[in-house]
């Protein structure tokens, strides 16, 4: 594929970053940072550009709750990948003096996930701001551009699980239909009830296990609150039971790991009992924004956390968390530096059967 055009005739450089690096583009003003004759301002400024780096990518890490708990799949030379969903085969008794003809293949289908436009995060420094200040800003921005990328991730992978359980399986041929997604009612007003959520982690493991999933790879991804009613509610106290009694303590707040074989994470970027979403549609809409060339849009009024198999959602990366920086030349024009953190990546359901969703709801 031919890259576009910019102007003065040359071309723009598109091939994917590795994190750590910085893409040079003279046309641009971005700058790797490394000097052209080795020179020692040169090298102080592409040392500056790697911290840079480093500090984005140690955000982008520390807030990025879904990355390693759903499929990856890294994408090169495409704007989109297949995955084949593949139904159960059937045993049957041999017929002596039958010919075995392999007759009994599995039903599949076919689902497509596509790369999303590209996401970019970016902040521009004043020399003299920095100079001022009597904190190091390039730092402080780099973290908070790499926080920025990893909300919006987890964003999509979120609302992705959540709406695989509503799905119905895409193979529904002989000797299916497959099963699709479930959703755990918990009760209207439930969502920080201690019991009503272990229950449904245990009713959970059930439905994965009647599902035939794998036990391995279970995770569930709770508001903030709901993780610390399920330590603190004195009702429950799940972390004194026996299936709980040595996950951890309540004076720290931390240690509840797993209930029912299903580990326990926590996160912000739930579209957790949404009453609204600023466009102006109906209570709890989450609509479709361009750049967004998969479908991350539904209602989710009544969602109260995830519970879900690693197969249920697979995401693609082409161009992983990176950070550009203007060159020497811009940044002496402008006497500042605009730093610019990026992440090209798209999410899809996968096999609808691994998702549930928990809902406040009767």
């Amino acid at each position: 594929m031919t890259a576009p055009a910019v102007p003065g005739g040359s071309q723009m450089n598109t091939r994917p970053t590795p994190l750590g690096s910085i893409n040079s583009n003279p046309q641009l003003g971005l700058s790797e940072g490394y000097p052209a004759g080795g020179g020692t301002a040169g090298e102080k400024y592409a040392l500056y550009l790697k911290l840079f780096s480093g500090e984005l990518f140690k955000a982008y890490q520390s807030s990025c709750i879904f990355k390693d708990t759903v499929q990856n799949r890294t994408l090169k030379n495409g704007k989109s990948m297949q995955f084949i969903f593949s139904g159960r085969m059937t045993a049957d008794y041999h017929t002596p003096g039958t010919p075995i003809l392999g007759e009994g293949n599995p039903p599949v289908a076919e689902k497509t996930i596509l790369m999303d436009d590209l996401l970019v995060s970016s902040a521009f420094v004043y020399d003299l701001d920095e100079t001022l200040a009597q904190y190091s800003l390039r730092s402080e921005i780099s973290a908070k551009i790499g926080y920025a990328l990893a909300e919006a991730y987890d964003k999509k992978i979120a609302r992705t699980i959540a709406l695989a359980a509503r799905e119905a399986h895409p193979v529904t041929a002989a000797p299916g239909p497959e099963p699709g997604g479930s959703v755990i009612r918990m009760g209207a007003g439930n969502q920080f009830s201690a019991q009503a959520l272990v229950d449904s982690f245990f009713e959970a493991a059930s439905i994965l296990d009647e599902k035939n999933l794998p036990k391995q790879n279970r995770f569930a991804v709770l508001s903030p609150r709901q993780y610390y009613a399920l330590i603190s509610q004195v009702d429950t106290n799940i972390l004194n039971r026996f299936y709980g009694g040595d996950q951890g303590n309540m004076n720290s707040g931390e240690g509840l790991y797993e209930i029912a074989g299903i580990k326990i994470k926590r996160s912000n970027n739930l579209p957790f009992m949404l009453t609204g979403n600023g466009t102006g549609g109906s209570a709890g809409d989450v609509t479709r924004v361009e750049g967004e060339n998969n479908d991350y849009s539904g209602n989710f009024e009544n969602h109260a956390g995830l519970i879900y198999q690693k197969d249920a959602a697979a995401v693609l990366t082409a161009i992983g968390p990176s950070v550009q920086t203007t060159g020497s030349d811009v940044r002496a024009m402008y006497q500042g530096d605009l730093i610019i953190g990026r992440l090209a990546m798209g999410a899809g359901t996968l096999n609808p059967a691994a998702a549930i969703e928990l809902q406040a709801a009767d």
